[in-house]
């Protein structure tokens, strides 16, 4: 499965694109500050076997994005628990390569998810967590046509306290 925008491309990732940079993401605080992952250590070994264990899963879709001008790998995308009757799935997004921030490239590739999710896997719906504090994120989906149903209140513990997760979900045919 791939997707092809104006700045970037999305394609399952593979073992061989596991790389020093990629690693180095992964392990760097400020790109993994709202994701879950930031609680381990990550190696090279760890990263190609998540890559290998979720190839192997129908349910999960790990995704590389990566620039239309040179094909650098610069973030990546998980659609992830697909539920096969219900028909959906949520996801998880991070770009790692942080000269990459706010030039609209994460609003490409949820826009690309979504074709993949709706276009290629048939699913009716996507849904996913936002931390509360993470206003650039909750912002991005808005300007995709997500919608806020709801909150879990001091769900995740942040820097010395809990805050709020927003749960965010676009419907198949959405605008």
């Amino acid at each position: 499965m791939k997707a092809i925008g104006k700045q970037v491309y999305i394609r399952q990732l593979t073992q061989e694109d596991v790389s020093d940079t990629y690693v180095s993401w992964m392990n760097d605080p400020e790109v993994t500050q709202y994701l879950e992952s930031k609680w381990q250590i990550h190696t090279h070994r760890s990263c190609a076997e998540y890559i290998e264990t979720l190839s192997k899963d129908k349910n999960n879709y790990l995704f590389g994005v990566f620039l239309i001008t040179d094909s650098t790998h610069i973030g990546n995308i998980k659609i992830g628990n697909i539920h096969p009757v219900h028909r959906y799935c949520d996801i998880g997004m991070a770009i790692g390569k942080k000269d990459n921030w706010t030039k609209g490239v994460g609003s490409e590739v949820l826009m690309l998810i979504e074709k993949i999710a709706f276009e290629e896997l048939n699913l009716n719906k996507i849904w996913g967590g936002i931390y509360a504090n993470n206003i650039g994120s909750f912002r991005m989906t808005q300007k995709c046509g997500w919608r806020e149903v709801g909150r879990f209140e001091k769900h995740v513990f942040y820097k010395g306290e809990y805050v709020d997760v927003i749960i965010v979900e676009k419907l198949i045919g959405r605008k």
